[in-house]
Parts: C-alpha cells; structure tokens; sequence
C-alpha cells in the first residue's frame, strides 16, 4: 500500500512539474507576442505564385498546326514532358530545342511568356502554358486527416484547407489558429487567425499560399492528457509486469 501511494505521489508530481513548464507538446512556440494587427496583409499580387528550385512544372508548347516541329503532330498542343520537368536547384529548366531556361523566381506565367520568347526563334507563332504541378500547403495538428492538400491554383482559403483536412478535432483550438508562411528574406511570418469572431476576420487572413504551414493547437485537456500518459505509462507497465509475482505471493499466503 505505502509503495501505491509513493507511485501516485511521483507520478502527480511529474504531471505537474510538466504542466508548468514550456509545452513539449504544442509546435511553434515564441516567446514574442504575435497578434492579428501584426500579421502581414496579403494582396492579390503577393500570393501569386513563384516558381521554386525542385518545382515540377507541366510545360506545354501549342504551335502553327501547319508548321512541323520537335512536338507530336497528332495535337496541337503537347506536353513537353509527361511527368513534368524538375526545376534543378540553380533554378533553370531544360527544354527540347531551346535547351536551358531559368524560370526560378517567375510567375507561372512571366515564366510562360520567357519560354515563348525563345521558341519564337524556331517556330512560327509558338505559345507556351505552364503550371506548377506541386503547388501544395500543410495542414497540422487538431484535425481529423493531417497532411498535405494540393492546390490547383494559385491560392486557397483558411476554410478550403480545414475542408481538406476534414474540419477540426473537438480538442482544436479555434480562436488561435497558427498560419506560417516563408517571408522573402528566408525568414517565416506567423498569423494568429481567430475563427470564433466574425467581427475580427479579414479576409486577407483568411488566405494561404502554397507551402504555407497551418497549424491547429490542442487545448489545455488534450495536452494535458497526453502528459498525463506519457507520465503514468511507465507505472501501467511495470504494474503490468509485477502482476504475476503479486498473485503468486498472494496464493502462497
């Protein structure tokens, strides 16, 4: 009995002990204050996309019907690549005829519009569509399907994504919703998004970008349990291993 009640003890005091220190439970923890004032607005224009080193794009190459060139004839466009074409990590593409391009940094379709330019060299009215095949965002943490969503466009909104995810856990957080997102200097931004106030939502806050991090936190219970777990399983293991030899002595008594 004393040696029950000295295991309750320690393990109350390690929950505790845990509780009060910096969770290691939750991501993305700062000590600075982040508010929805300080949040960086974004524009139509700063979410459009830009191509990314080990981006895979679809390049396809619509030429005069009446003109033979490098692509198949039985279409009038064709894809360059089935499988896409893998931007190296200096940022250029390799395409047949023109040979190498560097699209890392351009828009979809200022990048669309360079290729163009070097296939006029060749053939008569060329025009080039290009698309980023991997344009994805993250969605973490207290929702029911975490993961990856792929984006077919150049942008998403908050609720699109939870969607995606399968909406929210009933251990989610909903007034502090975490959004990270790389900033141009190779730093992350982070926005607090409060979903439980219609009158504080901008719509600005509202949109996600491809590669963007949304990150749902569990409330105080769900963490709590977690390290009420992780503290008292130890316990529930030995207890378990200490059964048998518990019961003998009982029997031999």
């Amino acid at each position: 009995m004393r040696i029950l009640t000295a295991l309750s003890l320690l393990s109350a005091t390690l929950l505790f002990t845990g509780c009060a220190s910096k969770s290691d439970y939750k991501l993305f923890q700062t000590e600075k204050e982040v508010t929805t004032e300080q949040s960086s607005k974004y524009s139509a224009r700063s979410i459009e996309y830009h191509i990314l080193p080990q981006d895979r794009l679809d390049v396809i190459l619509y030429k005069d019907p009446n003109q033979e060139a490098m692509v198949a004839q039985s279409e009038l466009g064709q894809s360059v690549n089935k499988t896409g074409i893998l931007v190296n990590k200096a940022g250029f593409i390799s395409l047949p005829l023109i040979g190498k391009v560097k699209v890392a940094g351009l828009t979809q379709t200022a990048a669309a519009d360079k290729i163009t330019r070097h296939y006029k060299k060749y053939i008569n009215t060329p025009s080039v569509y290009l698309e980023v095949l991997n344009k994805r965002l993250y969605v973490l943490g207290e929702v029911k399907n975490p993961g990856v969503v792929k984006i077919d466009k150049e942008k998403m909104t908050l609720f699109e994504a939870l969607a995606f995810a399968g909406d929210l856990t009933d251990a989610a957080i909903r007034d502090d919703i975490v959004i990270l997102s790389a900033a141009k200097n190779g730093k992350m931004n982070m926005r607090h998004v409060d979903l439980t106030q219609f009158a504080n939502m901008d719509y600005s806050q509202l949109m996600l970008r491809p590669n963007d991090i949304v990150y749902i936190q569990p409330n105080g219970w769900k963490e709590f349990k977690v390290a009420a777990d992780d503290v008292t399983s130890p316990f529930v293991a030995i207890s378990k291993i200490a059964s048998p030899f518990v019961t003998l002595k009982y029997l031999g008594d």
